[in-house]
Order: structure tokens, then sequence, then C-alpha cells
């Protein structure tokens, strides 16, 4: 399989893989086989291996420009991952009864942390992500790609957002120190930083960008430097 054919064969399953979370019987039988924790580990793990197939479906794909690429949308991409990976990595275990699968309990209002932020900083650093290399990457198969994948950060925030509003009772007494846009409650006065970041999560932060940037081009086939 190789061309168009193999670039749409992996769009189709990865997409489908991502309507499992959206059927909950489906999910909730996984859930009990794997447990909860053993779902996520193997819905991860899917949906990682199934985006690594995408990207390279892409790359493999007829090239067909829509837009050339300039050096500045590579220091673009350069400048947004770091911002991106710090995004996630400060996100991810924090408690946060905004995102699709969060509590409310053991969440501090008056010190959200990284949720003061944006109440949904992981669909952000996908969004970053996904824009960045969309900018970047103006053939048709990438545009798709990278393009799908901004709809698909952005509708997550939307969704999640909807959610949160509908499920929280008490949520604007939770969110008075957050906001839905990156930084809004930190111009508006609502919310400011406690302290500095975790060390160890700026250095794995750290980590995981000079790990990008040396696997890229082996893993991917494309070198990240401008």
């Amino acid at each position: 399989m190789s061309g168009w054919a193999e670039f749409i064969t992996a769009f189709i399953a990865f997409l489908a893989a991502h309507m499992i979370p959206m059927r909950p019987r489906l999910k909730s039988r996984l859930v009990t086989m794997l447990g909860r924790a053993g779902y996520i580990l193997a819905f991860s793990l899917l949906s990682l291996g199934l985006l690594y197939w995408l990207l390279l479906a892409a790359g493999r794909a007829p090239y067909v420009e829509i837009w050339p690429q300039a050096i500045w949308q590579r220091w673009l991409v350069n400048i947004a991952m770091p911002l991106a990976l710090l995004l996630s990595v400060l996100a991810v275990g924090r408690r946060n009864p905004f995102s699709f699968l969060g509590r409310a309990d053991g969440f501090d209002p008056d010190r959200p942390g990284i949720i003061g932020l944006t109440r949904h900083p992981l669909m952000w650093a996908l969004a970053i992500w996904a824009g960045a290399h969309l900018l970047a990457n103006g053939d048709l198969a990438h545009v798709l790609l990278f393009g799908v994948m901004l709809a698909f950060a952005l509708s997550g925030v939307i969704g999640a957002e909807i959610r949160a509003r509908r499920s929280l009772p008490d949520f604007h007494m939770l969110a008075r120190r957050t906001s839905l846009w990156p930084g809004a409650a930190l111009i508006s006065g609502r919310w400011r930083p406690r302290g500095a970041p975790s060390v160890m999560r700026l250095m794995i932060a750290l980590l995981l960008w000079l790990l990008i940037l040396q696997l890229h081009q082996p893993l991917i086939g494309v070198s990240p430097l401008p």
C-alpha cells in the first residue's frame, strides 16, 4: 500500500480509534476489561502508534504544493514546540475538573496552578503543535493532516468547556481564577503564578524537546531545524 491509499487508510484508522471515547458502552466495556489505568495506557499507545503511522503516510503521499515553505515557518515550529511541550508537561497529572475526564475533588480554585493559565492546557498544546506544523507544511497531505488535528484540538477545547459548564454545578466558583483563552486570567489579574514551576517538570520538558530534535529526522524523515 502506498501513496494516497495508505494516507487515507491511516487517517480512517486514526479517526476510528478516537471514536472509542465517544461511545460510552464500548468505552465502559474496555475499562471493565482493562481497568481505568489500563484503558488509558492502551488508548494512549494506540493513539501514538496510529499518529506515527499517519505522519509517515503523509510523508509518503504524493507531493501537491498548496503554498511554499519559508524559513520563518520553520523557525515558528522551533519556537512553538518548546511552548507546547512545556504546557503539556506542566499539565499532565494535575487535577483539572474542566477536562473531559476531570473531577473537582482535590482541585483548589485559589491555587489552580497551570490550570489558571488555561482550563484546557493539553488541548491548547495540541493546537499549538498542529497550527505551527500546518503553517510549515504547505503540501496537500500535511495540510489535511494538521488542519484536521488543529480542528480536533479546538473542537476539544469547546467540547470540554461545554461539558464542564453543564456538569459542574459550581463551575463559576471553580473557574474564578482560570480562563478559557490561554493567558486571559493572567492579563486580567484574576490569576497569578504562585512559586516557580517544578524543576523536575522543567527538566522533563527540556529533555523531551531535545529528544524530539534528535529523533525527528530518523523517525519522521525530516530535520526540524531551519
